[in-house]
């Protein structure tokens, strides 16, 4: 699929390498290999990781407006990453009964103004107003109620989808982001990194609990 996508959208205009070994590339990484260990510590891609690198940054043109859909009920939550002395914060959502990550954004703080900033992103993927399901942060509550949304304060059940999102994405970033010395950057590297994830883990991954993408699951 990922390689039919770049194919159609003309990502990479010149190939001296297979596109194909590009795009495998691409997929090691957000399986979580690093550029380097990909290229110089095993040889499975006979570039430097300075093209892989390269590579991967252009998969931005992958990112599109899809469609928004009927969604029943969504969870929300945020997370820390603490990178290069700075602390960052992960926002993010999830259709609770596709499983399909919805929204994705990174502050520097966690507020009202965060939040509605952030579910601002999460209702363009909605149709209509679905049930939010939140953790209990102060920031929250304001927010859905100007925006005129059902919540519920839940702590476990119907939000593990969340948090085990929540793991996925720890697994994959944590030692990554170490290396993006400049705090102006940050925030901008973080979230493209995340909105590419997004895609891979709507399109691409497989999920355990569904045994199929995301996106493949129709409720409506």
């Amino acid at each position: 699929m990922l390689l039919k996508a770049v194919r159609s959208r003309n990502i990479f205009q010149r190939n001296k390498l297979p596109l194909e070994r590009k795009v495998l590339a691409c997929l090691l990484y957000m399986a979580g290999l690093s550029y380097r260990a990909m290229t110089f510590r095993t040889g499975l891609i006979e570039a430097s990781h300075v093209a892989v690198h390269y590579w991967f940054h252009k998969l931005k043109g992958l990112i599109c407006d899809e469609p928004p859909k009927v969604r029943r009920c969504v969870a929300v939550d945020e997370s820390k990453l603490k990178e290069d002395g700075y602390q960052l914060f992960i926002w993010s959502a999830i259709d609770v009964d596709t499983k399909e990550y919805l929204a994705v954004y990174a502050s520097y703080q966690r507020s009202s103004l965060n939040a509605y900033l952030f579910m601002r992103k999460v209702l363009v993927r909605c149709v209509g107003k679905p049930l939010i399901l939140v953790d209990g942060g102060p920031w929250y509550s304001w927010v859905l109620d100007r925006l005129g949304l059902r919540w519920e304060h839940v702590t476990f059940g119907r939000r593990n989808p969340i948090e085990r999102l929540f793991r996925t994405v720890k697994e994959r970033t944590k030692g990554f982001y170490n290396n993006i010395p400049a705090r102006v950057h940050k925030l901008v590297n973080v979230t493209f990194f995340l909105e590419i994830f997004a895609f891979w883990y709507n399109h691409l991954r497989r999920h355990e609990s569904l045994g199929r993408v995301p996106t493949e699951v129709t409720l409506f």
